[in-house]
């Protein structure tokens, strides 16, 4: 039979109060009478609701998950490494989408504290000054998931921006192609936006093509910005034979403005994406594309939370995982 406080407060030789005490503000009781307690309780094995232990041992086995857009397809792998990690250490995870809002963002910051979770993941966004100043000031530890903060000493995990970028036009210059453009994230509002605008450009100069760095239109994120992204692109560079697409998503917005267009892909017009999402390779054509380890990144992410909420630190503070090409159907040689 499942044991109750009654239980416990009989077992220690305690009131019940004390009890309720012990599991909402220990620090009240004498520490003989807390003793006591905590040792009924793991005698009979007595479970309170998830909050009470949490107040008891100043634990609570839950991760607050921050993610910039849950509808977004990538989000999906990089969930389930955190859950499958988490599931293994005996975490639960509590998601937040923020919407890249600020005022939201410290809200969850605000709110995962009352909740008191053990840590914070933050993904994919910029990790702006008046976040990490409000998770010093509630003391959370947290850790960055496919995204990083080269100013401050915080644990992260994700990719080089700049290379996977670089060999993702690589690969359309080797295959022939000379007037490339590019459909990217906004320059210093994204954390992806500018590393993979650099990888672009480098790869460009490498072949003395530089007047093509200027081939690039911006997008928010999503399908529908990047088709118009596309329409922009293609009318001030009407003469690409390759489009080199920040995100799978801003490719398949690309493509299907191409087609719209009466442009086949990859005949008329190669487009290489990045990030793989699943979506990739049920795609008509299937995309080349850069492949981002997201399952990997979540799961890391957990593993380093968890060490950092352990043992105060961790061994590897930025953590690399290496990305992929993956050549499909949507790019060609000329």
């Amino acid at each position: 039979m499942k044991s109750t406080i009654r239980d416990v407060a009989k077992y220690a030789n305690v009131s019940i109060s004390t009890v309720s005490r012990v599991m909402n503000a220990p620090d009240t009781v004498v520490e003989e009478k807390r003793t006591k307690v905590l040792e009924a309780i793991e005698a009979l094995q007595y479970q309170p609701n998830g909050f009470a232990r949490g107040l008891i041992y100043k634990k609570s086995d839950t991760l607050g998950v921050m993610i910039p857009d849950i509808e977004n397809p990538y989000y999906a792998g990089l969930i389930r490494g955190m859950q499958d990690a988490a599931v293994m250490l005996n975490h639960s995870l509590m998601i937040c989408n923020t919407d890249r809002d600020k005022q939201r963002t410290i809200a969850y910051v605000q709110s995962f504290f009352e909740k008191q979770v053990d840590g914070i993941i933050f993904t994919s966004d910029s990790l702006h000054e008046e976040y990490y100043e409000e998770m010093q000031r509630y003391r959370l530890p947290f850790v960055l998931a496919s995204t990083n903060a080269p100013e401050y000493d915080i644990p992260s995990v994700d990719i080089d921006d700049v290379q996977g970028a670089y060999d993702a036009v690589r690969h359309l210059l080797d295959a022939g192609h000379r007037k490339i453009g590019m459909i990217g994230f906004p320059l210093g509002e994204t954390i992806s936006g500018e590393p993979r605008y650099s990888g672009f450009k480098q790869a460009l100069q490498q072949f003395g093509l530089s007047e093509y760095e200027q081939c690039i239109e911006f997008a928010e994120h999503r399908f529908e910005h990047a088709f118009e992204a596309a329409k922009r692109l293609m009318h001030r560079c009407p003469d690409l034979t390759a489009i080199f697409a920040a995100s799978d998503e801003f490719a398949m917005g690309a493509i299907s403005y191409l087609r719209e267009q009466g442009k086949g892909v990859p005949e008329h017009v190669s487009v290489i994406g990045f990030d793989n999402i699943r979506m990739a390779q049920m795609f008509i054509p299937k995309l080349t594309t850069i492949d981002q380890p997201t399952y990997d990144i979540g799961y890391r992410s957990v593993l380093k939370l968890h060490e950092l909420i352990t043992s105060g630190k961790v061994a590897v503070l930025r953590e690399k995982l290496p990305h992929h090409l993956i050549v499909r159907e949507s790019t060609r040689e000329i």
